[in-house]
């Protein structure tokens, strides 16, 4: 999930039965979403439940649980990425049954767990103390497999493509963009270009929704250190950018799926004005 260039190690956090391990300050906002999920799960089930980060929560360190100051609002921000994503993944698989997933910066996802349909391969994809890491606490089941090294290198598509040759191809990146510059996730972007049917996922913020990110949400979840670099006001212009043959399959409001009921107040407005200004959004391509 995360860049050496963007690492910066801020120190060692273990607890319970999980090995202490040097975390940077961008790899360190992997338990974000983890918590988001185990929020949901206990408290809004209808926007998403997660039996197996619930299974997870005794493993976190300690100090993550006890002394997180997360809002409503930044809870569900993490919870509702993930439902977005089960979404996309759903109808991928329904669509395209010889399908193939593959997780950019896969951290702590539970992605499988949720959305395995029971044939299709799964891979994920993160620097190699993430995958150490991750295996931790989410040993490689019989159909998800961990590919330790850089999102932005070919490495893993070569794997990739060298076992499923012709298969149908969806690369989610989650979270995932925002730390990198525009012209990495560009590279990234060509780099899938011309193997094979590839579609490409993943969550983003406009330019303004980038403001009020670095602003208010990372300060509010701990990690203001954090560094963001690119967004994306429109999904066409972005394709125009790549170059080539992209195909803009969807661009949609975050929140505009999420049932309100039993929200506060608060977050209800917050969700309301993101997706009317298009602050945060799913993107989703078609590559060839």
């Amino acid at each position: 999930m995360w860049s050496q260039r963007t690492a910066k190690t801020v120190g060692k956090r273990g607890a319970g039965n999980m090995a202490d391990r040097q975390l940077g300050v961008v790899e360190d906002t992997l338990y974000v979403p983890m918590l988001g999920r185990i929020y949901a799960s206990e408290n809004h089930r209808s926007i998403l439940y997660d039996r197996k980060a619930l299974e997870l929560k005794a493993h976190l360190p300690r100090e993550v649980v006890e002394n997180d100051s997360q809002t409503q609002y930044t809870y569900l921000a993490s919870a509702v990425r993930s439902a977005n994503m089960d979404r996309f993944i759903a109808d991928f698989l329904a669509d395209r049954p010889e399908g193939v997933i593959v997780q950019l910066g896969c951290g702590l996802e539970t992605t499988y767990n949720r959305d395995d349909d029971g044939h299709a391969p799964w891979y994920g994809v993160d620097l190699p103390h993430v995958i150490d890491y991750r295996r931790t606490i989410l040993p490689e089941p019989g159909r998800e497999h961990y590919i330790a090294g850089s999102a932005f290198e070919e490495d893993w598509l070569e794997r990739v493509r060298r076992e499923h040759s012709g298969a149908p191809l969806l690369v989610t990146a989650s979270g995932l963009f925002y730390y990198f510059e525009e012209e990495q996730v560009l590279g990234l972007i060509r780099m899938l270009q011309g193997k094979g049917d590839i579609q490409l996922l993943f969550d983003a913020v406009s330019k303004s929704g980038m403001f009020m990110m670095r602003k208010k949400h990372m300060k509010t979840v701990g990690h203001e250190d954090a560094r963001m670099f690119f967004y994306v006001d429109s999904a066409r212009e972005l394709a125009s950018k790549v170059g080539g043959n992209v195909t803009v399959l969807a661009e949609e409001n975050f929140y505009c799926h999420v049932s309100k009921v039993g929200l506060r107040l608060s977050t209800k407005l917050s969700m309301r004005v993101s997706d009317l200004l298009g602050m945060v959004k799913m993107v989703h391509l078609g590559l060839s």
